[in-house]
């Protein structure tokens, strides 16, 4: 008896152990805060504007990847609201499209809508940094699973933007992307 609460209470300082690290070191754990004193400030309007092309990978829950993608954004801004057209080009040949609808708000914050995202995106920006937070729903061809997304986009020195998403089911990461974004034609 005396063992297996040995056994029960290693265990669940594991458990503890590693819950107290994805809230306090790993990627779900970073703020905008984190951000608002960058050198490099990302402007919306500026660096998410006009014709651009996205490249990247996506990884399963293995770490290994699974997917890769080229796509094509065409960006509008009206005021303080923007539309994102987006065309993905997956190395199998399918194909994606996805309009978002950016609304910002004050002091960095920002909604936005696309038909895949049930309900309203969340989001904020910081020094060179965008935070957005989202449930998805992927195609039924895929599973047609609801994940928890939280994407992150960081601005480099010479205007290209690094997207890190991360998704999560059940509370589990069960895929991760990471991409650039940049102007398809730079001025």
């Amino acid at each position: 008896m005396m063992e297996l609460l040995q056994i029960l209470l290693g265990a669940a300082i594991v458990i503890g152990i590693v819950l107290a690290r994805r809230h306090m070191a790993d990627f779900p754990a970073q703020k905008p805060e984190d951000y608002a004193d960058d050198y490099l400030v990302l402007d919306m309007k500026k660096h998410l504007n006009g014709a651009m092309v996205c490249e990247g990978v996506i990884f399963g829950p293995t770490g290994r990847v699974t997917s890769s993608f080229v796509a094509d954004f065409d960006v509008v801004w009206d005021g303080d609201t923007a539309e994102v057209r987006e065309h993905f080009v997956y190395d199998d040949n399918t194909t994606q499209d996805r309009i978002w609808t950016i609304v910002l708000g004050e002091k960095g914050y920002f909604t936005a809508t696309a038909p895949d995202v049930p309900g309203e995106a969340q989001g904020r920006q910081a020094g060179g940094t965008i935070r957005m937070q989202y449930p998805i729903r992927l195609p039924d061809d895929v599973g047609g699973h609801l994940l928890k997304t939280v994407d992150w986009i960081y601005l480099t020195a010479d205007g290209t933007l690094i997207n890190r998403s991360q998704f999560r089911k059940f509370g589990f990461k069960v895929a991760e992307l990471v991409a650039t974004i940049r102007q398809k034609d730079p001025q």
